[in-house]
């Protein structure tokens, strides 16, 4: 079940990564991905999907009584400061992933309906996966510093 917990670090990124892939595709080839609109929409909601997955992996897994999971690799060092990054997962991480993760779900694929014929409507999926990758970093936070990264 460790296993399981290196690679929580997917929950957040998976909407990171479909946010990217529409934005650059929104300044590259703007109209090509305006027309794939479907497509795109497929896609963001699959990987919420897949990430709503992993968070109840994940709850189960606590839910089970595994001991929290904490990973940080040093960021930054000068002198005797040293700033470290990374992730945390307990039992109310775990519960709030769920949350947060289901109901971005649950909104995007509302959103399919009721941005069916807004021109914005592949870009608003992008801002929704961005919104809720930082929602979802905001969880996993083990410092002040990725809560203030995230927060903004």
């Amino acid at each position: 079940m460790d296993s399981l917990y290196q690679y929580a670090w997917l929950i957040p990124v998976l909407p990171l990564g479909g946010a990217m892939l529409l934005g650059l595709g929104l300044i590259s080839y703007n109209k090509t991905t305006n027309a794939l609109r479907w497509l795109n929409a497929a896609l963001i909601v699959s990987l919420m999907g897949t990430a709503m997955v992993l968070s109840f992996a994940l709850l189960w897994s606590q839910i089970q009584g595994h001991q929290p999971y904490l990973m940080t690799f040093e960021w930054a060092a000068a002198g005797d400061f040293h700033l470290t990054m990374g992730y945390t997962i307990d039992h109310l991480t775990a519960l709030m992933l769920v949350v947060v993760t289901t109901v971005a779900f649950l909104v995007m694929i509302y959103t399919d309906g009721y941005m069916a014929h807004d021109p914005g409507y592949v870009r608003f999926y992008a801002y929704l996966s961005l919104f809720s990758f930082s929602m979802l970093g905001l969880v996993v936070s083990p410092n002040l510093v990725q809560i203030y990264i995230f927060g903004n």
